[in-house]
């Protein structure tokens, strides 16, 4: 028998972290490996807890969309995947809250009985949202800065540039994309090696 898959939901709103609890416990193929509404909790407890999915409300607290930066943190330090949950239903904030994060995908509040088909199929493989994000993800760099990306991550590729060049152009990519460093491009690449 397969193994269960392992859902942590971190949601401020009690009555609808209860929907998805009562939703994932009715599933036979899912196990909830946690319950929390604050940032620095959820990224402890997903540590510890080692979910496969993540679920993560884009507001946790008055602090503007703090889910962001609680996925992303979740993202770099395990292995889960990020589903972002929404009451925005705006497609331009979802779409850049989802890059800024890394997320594997997004689900709108009010389509949530699209939720366990949409877990399903993110914990199975690249979903067609999960690379519609990493491609917008990489169109924000330049060509140039993308054969640079590609390099670091292992790719032979003849690079035009002076070392001075492709240093500088590693520190722009690290920038645009909110890393801290060449491990963080790695882990956040890894997934996606075949698409470079």
């Amino acid at each position: 028998m397969l193994s269960s898959i392992h859902i942590m939901i971190v949601e401020n709103d009690n009555d609808f972290a209860h929907l998805i609890k009562t939703a994932i416990e009715a599933q036979p193929d899912m196990e909830m490996v946690g319950c929390c509404s604050a940032r620095d909790q959820a990224i402890v407890m997903a540590i510890q807890s080692n979910p496969d999915i993540v679920l993560m409300d884009l507001n946790l607290s008055s602090a503007n969309m703090d889910g962001i930066d609680a996925a992303k943190e979740i993202h770099l330090l395990t292995k889960a995947k990020v589903i972002i949950l929404t009451a925005f239903e705006s497609p331009k904030i979802v779409i850049e809250a989802s890059k800024r994060s890394f997320a594997s995908g997004y689900i709108f509040k009010s389509q949530f009985e699209f939720l366990v088909e949409t877990i399903r199929a993110t914990v199975h493989g690249h979903t067609p949202q999960e690379e519609m994000i990493f491609s917008l993800i990489l169109n924000d760099l330049t060509a140039a800065e993308q054969a640079v990306l590609k390099n670091l991550l292992g790719h032979d590729r003849q690079l035009l540039s002076s070392q001075k060049t492709i240093a500088n152009q590693k520190t722009v990519i690290l920038r645009k994309l909110g890393l801290k460093s060449q491990k963080d491009l790695e882990k956040t690449f890894l997934a996606f090696q075949d698409y470079l």
